[in-house]
């Protein structure tokens, strides 16, 4: 979406990346960590067997992207192309995008429209199909939903137009060949701006995670896109899996530990495949926000292979 050039913002997040990224110059990373690693596309692939109802006998393989951060120089939309290009090749029966497309970040010699990201994406082909919710910077960014406190955003009607679903507090089915999986798109928790509300007590975010999953059948499979995972202790054990992004895995992580993750929950939900009441998958995600920098998280894009489990298995 246009926008001018603006002052950047100090953020406790911008300020402990900065922080990381001076550690890492301090080792004589810093090249790595802003002109390598950022450039690499990784495919990190889980084999969850679920005991959340699932159709005996059926597998899913979703490819999943997240936290594309488009802009340039640092995530061009060459870049975007050669990730749809490694996507496609995976053999994903459904792809999914996960949330915040757009920049995320101020350090940036241009923004790019959606209108130029969004028909990249739109090259993703999958035999069930694309879909995608909206991330947090999807809609902070979007001045004009900020001010009327609600959608459509200007990211959700790009992917729309470049023939990919959004599934916001919305279902779909999936047709396992004859059996049906339902996936369900949460809205953003963290949609609103504090400054941007047009009534205080109005909260901040536009997901609504009952009524999503009502629209499933009682019993049926289900899979949720939540962009941020900081709403898994509420998702239900009925739902088999949760595909999240947002945390980027800490974006700045030397030897596993992350420097700071954007959730309450601290580093719990901050990467990788959790089990609790069901299963979580938080995707380290592509690009980067607050600063241009990654280390010990590379760019990665996901593979998830979903069958029925042993139900005793827990």
């Amino acid at each position: 979406m246009p926008e001018g050039r603006r002052a950047v913002t100090v953020t406790r997040r911008t300020v402990l990346l900065g922080l990381g990224a001076a550690a890492l110059a301090g080792t004589g990373t810093a090249a790595y960590a802003v002109g390598v690693e950022p450039r690499r596309i990784v495919v990190t692939r889980y084999r969850i067997r679920t005991s959340a109802p699932w159709p005996a006998g059926r597998r899913l393989r979703i490819v999943a992207l997240s936290d594309i951060h488009a802009c340039e120089p640092w995530m061009p939309l060459g870049q975007i192309a050669e990730i749809v290009a490694v996507a496609n090749g995976l053999g994903g029966d459904v792809i999914v995008l996960t949330g915040d497309y757009v920049a995320g970040m101020k350090l940036v010699t241009a923004t790019i429209d959606a209108a130029a990201w969004a028909p990249v994406l739109g090259a993703l082909r999958a035999p069930l199909g694309t879909f995608a919710v909206l991330g947090n910077h999807d809609w902070w960014e979007d001045r004009a939903a900020q001010r009327r406190g609600q959608g459509p955003t200007v990211a959700g009607r790009a992917l729309e137009a470049a023939g990919i679903r959004l599934l916001e507090n919305a279902v779909a089915p999936l047709d396992l060949g004859g059996a049906t999986v339902w996936l369900a798109g949460l809205g953003d928790q963290l949609a609103l701006l504090p400054a941007r509300r047009r009534d205080a007590t109005l909260r901040p975010g536009v997901d609504d995670l009952a009524g999503t999953l009502a629209q499933i059948p009682p019993g049926a499979p289900a899979i949720l896109l939540a962009h941020e995972p900081d709403i898994f202790p509420r998702v239900p054990p009925r739902v088999a899996l949760t595909l999240s992004g947002h945390t980027h895995g800490g974006q700045v992580s030397p030897f596993g530990h992350p420097i700071i993750v954007p959730s309450r929950y601290g580093s719990r939900y901050a990467y990788g495949h959790v089990r609790e009441q069901t299963d979580l998958v938080v995707s380290g995600g592509l690009g980067m926000s607050g600063l241009p920098v990654r280390f010990g998280i590379p760019p990665e894009i996901v593979v998830v292979e979903m069958e029925a489990g042993d139900p005793a298995a827990r």
